[in-house]
């Protein structure tokens, strides 16, 4: 089939659904037929799927591969689509199959990921499909096996989907280091990225094709237009100041979703999606199963019912987190809605673009806050939108322990040399400066465990063969390999289980091991009553009486404010912005100014305030929690070299309070010398418990290394305990005996780049350096400071309950300054 033909065979199809390619999307079908490799920066629900999809068609009907002898033979496989979540997986799997079956070509599209069929697995397996819809994670599993490599032998295209989601993490690094295998082995291989939302186009790029610096990025439709709207108090209406989940807007939410025929509501947490949920049952007007509730720790196949609702238009209100962020198409979507700040503008943007998604139409959300300052930095986001501001994602490098992963998995598939694996890694932007040192400290890290392993066989994954291979032998070590693949940790996980019935999901064990039996929680949208918690799962059954319960809580829930956000905010706080939000905040920014100041970026504010219990003193970098839960340290540590003081903290998004038990009197001078950058890593090392913190980031290092041994098929699981036990016994192992192994660096260096964020506390104190401070007095507790306060009462101990203290304290605020 000529050119020609090829495009009039794929417009037509086309052309049956009612669509017409857009420009991008035949710029990108040009590009492709062309043989290059690149990335495709297009908004969500645009139709970059088919701007990719359609090259490998075109190519396919032009210049065809040999078909099968007979439909059970081994097909070559054409096309390897890679995306981050296994529901995106399974969805780009049917939009693919679709258009292949549209166009007659007789592909077969096949799913391998931790959704997919035993069918579907063993078709993967056995190299009979021509397209694979896959995961980083399945990917790298699959490369194991030695018979793999040889089937993509005719390999022509890998497609990373949602690039953005993998760029800045160890998924991602996961992921280069098997593509540079892919490259390695069919040269001719076009590699392309697809991203809706991202900041570092150039430098993403670079990542994804570090030999391929000119490669194109083919910028797509224009970002689509976004709504940001917010559902406001009314005027003079009383408002809490912090803290809340903002269950008192249920009303007026209820509201908004009356008026559209289905609607995603996102929240940031998993707990506050399960309270939400419960709220909204318990007002819900119509049949309740047009009110669902979606997040990731919930079983795949009660997901995956939800998923199909919203695709069928059955959902009237599906209650989401981060789980329904990535581009699954519900085009029946017509209303999307924030609940608390999204924290960040590339979230916002892509949580917009899940309503009406389809080429051509405009984004619109409704943000819902919970406290009063939420206003504020809905109006942020609006302003950052307006200037096209979006996050870059900083790629992580030297990841080791993941290049111990990757260097097993290859021993297993058949062996490598030292000289030619460490060759092709370096290829890659994780590794381009990995030293000869570090890499032979790896090398002796999987044949050995280290020097302080060594005598344990456990730790002796490698043999080093006298051929100059390094291979695998033992088959328990290939078997504990397979089952750790990956670097998402879902350790201290606890099913969930009906005692006759389905899974319902998992909770964390932490939670899981307060409950005793009869005792209630709300989990996946029902009131459960705990029967048994017997080897990592808890059997349950529906309560049997109306009642509250107690909602799970999981580590890690809380999102930082993105640092670009974070400038937005300071300007809208400062008086730049005429927004309904920053009108309706007038009174309260203007009792700020009355009693203390407003921020402004030509200035960091510091507040000094004296109460009955104390010194409370209060900075607003606006730069995020975890920026400012290294600065409250750092100063706190600088303070007590000036004079003998024990001083707590508390930090939030907009600042950090400082509360010594002697007072601090500091003029603004020697106060901006607190923020200088001068030995900033030197300072932070001595002012945070650096050997408590790589302790706990080192279990997560030791599982994706394979320290930790996995729970074998038809055991029972490991417990949180039984892993912190382990991985706490190897860490005091390693740091008595093997003080330098390559592990215990590694977990140092991720607390300070990661957990502390070293680059953005540099970069703060340089902004600092170039502001001035403007050093208040205030005589009572400001708006800005009272979420502060109370953020610290959360770690006093009381017989109060902290919203009733926090309450209490808000309305003697506001009946002292009439608000």
């Amino acid at each position: 089939m000529t050119r020609s033909e090829a495009l009039q065979r794929l417009n037509g199809w086309f052309a049956s659904r009612g669509w017409k390619p857009l420009p991008f999307q035949r710029a990108m079908w040009r590009h492709y037929l062309a043989g290059e490799s690149g990335l495709l920066h297009t908004p969500t629900g645009s139709g970059k799927t088919l701007a990719m999809f359609g090259g490998p068609l075109l190519q396919a009907m032009i210049a065809p591969a040999p078909a099968p002898a007979r439909p059970s033979a081994v097909r070559p496989l054409q096309v390897l689509w890679v995306t981050p979540l296994r529901a995106l997986a399974s969805d780009t799997a049917r939009a693919l199959q679709s258009v292949v079956d549209g166009l007659g070509l007789g592909w077969r599209v096949g799913l391998r990921s931790g959704d997919a069929s035993q069918r579907e697995r063993r078709l993967a397996r056995e190299g009979r499909i021509d397209v694979l819809v896959t995961t980083p994670e399945s990917l790298a599993l699959l490369l194991t096996y030695p018979d793999t490599l040889p089937r993509m032998h005719q390999l022509r295209c890998v497609v990373v989907d949602e690039w953005h989601e993998l760029l800045g993490n160890k998924r991602g690094v996961l992921l280069q280091l098997n593509l540079a295998l892919l490259r390695d082995t069919t040269p001719a291989l076009q590699l392309w990225g697809l991203s809706a939302t991202l900041g570092n186009l150039p430098q993403a790029r670079d990542v994804l094709l570090p030999d391929r610096p000119d490669a194109p990025i083919v910028e797509g439709a224009r970002q689509r237009p976004v709504t940001v709207s917010s559902l406001l108090p009314a005027p003079g209406e009383r408002f809490p100041w912090a803290g809340h989940l903002g269950l008192a807007q249920l009303p007026r939410v209820l509201e908004a979703l009356m008026t559209a025929r289905s609607s995603l509501l996102f929240t940031n947490t998993r707990a506050q999606a399960e309270l939400w949920h419960q709220a909204l049952a318990a007002v819900w007007p119509e049949d309740a199963a047009t009110l669902a509730l979606h997040h990731g720790s919930l079983d795949p196949a009660l997901r995956q019912q939800v998923e199909d609702g919203l695709r069928a238009g059955a959902m009237r209100c599906v209650v989401a987190t981060s789980s329904l962020d990535l581009g699954v198409d519900f085009p029946e979507v017509d209303q999307v809605l924030q609940l608390g700040s999204p924290k960040g503008v590339a979230r916002l943007r892509q949580r917009a673009g899940r309503a009406r998604h389809r080429p051509g139409a405009s984004g619109r959300i409704l943000c819902v806050p919970s406290h009063a300052l939420e206003l504020a930095e809905y109006a942020a986001v609006r302003r950052a939108l307006r200037d096209g501001v979006v996050e870059a994602r900083r790629p992580p490098t030297l990841s080791l322990d993941v290049l111990a992963q990757h260097a097993v998995s290859r021993a297993l598939a058949g062996g490598f040399t030292s000289r030619s694996l460490l060759a092709q890694v370096r290829r890659t932007h994780a590794f381009a400066q990995l030293g000869d040192a570090q890499w032979q400290a790896v090398l002796d890290f999987i044949v050995q465990g280290g020097r302080a392993l060594a005598q344990y066989p456990d730790f002796h994954k490698v043999v080093l063969d006298a051929d100059g291979y390094h291979r695998v032998h033992d088959r328990r070590q290939a078997l504990r390999h397979r089952l750790s693949i990956g670097t998402i940790s879902s350790d201290g996980a606890v099913r969930v289980q009906f005692l006759r019935g389905g899974g319902l999901g998992s909770v964390e064990e932490q939670f899981a091991s307060r409950l005793r039996r009869g005792d209630r929680f709300q989990f996946a949208g029902r009131m459960l009553e705990l029967v048994q918690l017997r080897d990592m799962t808890a059997y349950v059954r529906l309560a049997r009486k109306a009642g509250e319960g107690t909602v799970p809580r999981w580590q890690g829930g809380q999102l930082p404010l993105s640092m670009p956000l974070g400038r937005e905010l300071e300007a809208v706080l400062s008086g730049a912005d005429d927004s309904a939000e920053s009108r309706w905040l007038a009174p309260l920014m203007a009792l700020q100014s009355r009693l203390s100041a407003r921020p402004s970026p030509a200035h960091v504010l510091l507040e000094d305030v004296r109460r009955r219990e104390g010194q409370f003193v209060f900075v607003y970098p606006f730069a995020g929690r975890h920026i400012h839960e290294a600065l409250a340290a750092l100063l706190a540590l600088r303070c007590t070299r000036r004079q003998r003081n024990s001083i707590g903290y508390a930090v939030n998004d907009h600042g950090l309070v400082l509360a010594p038990t002697q007072p601090i009197e500091l003029q603004a001078e020697q106060w901006k010398e607190l923020f200088a950058a001068d030995q900033l890593l030197e300072d932070l090392r001595a002012a945070v418990n650096l050997g408590e913190l790589a302790r706990r980031q080192f279990r997560g290092i030791a599982r994706v290394a394979g320290l930790l041994v996995p729970s074998l098929p038809g055991g029972a699981p490991r417990s949180l305990r039984q892993l912190q036990a382990s991985a706490g016994l190897l860490y005091d192992v390693l740091r008595e005996h093997d003080p330098e192994h390559l592990l215990l660096a590694l977990a140092e260096h991720e607390v300070l780049q990661d957990s502390l964020d070293l680059p953005g506390l540099q970069q703060v104190l340089e902004r600092i350096g170039t502001q001035s401070l403007s050093l208040q007095h205030p005589a009572s507790l400001t708006p800005l400071g009272f979420p502060l306060w109370a953020e610290r009462l959360r770690g006093q101990f009381s017989n109060e309950d902290w919203r009733t203290r926090v309450l209490r304290a808000a309305q003697q605020l506001e009946r002292r300054h009439g608000r």
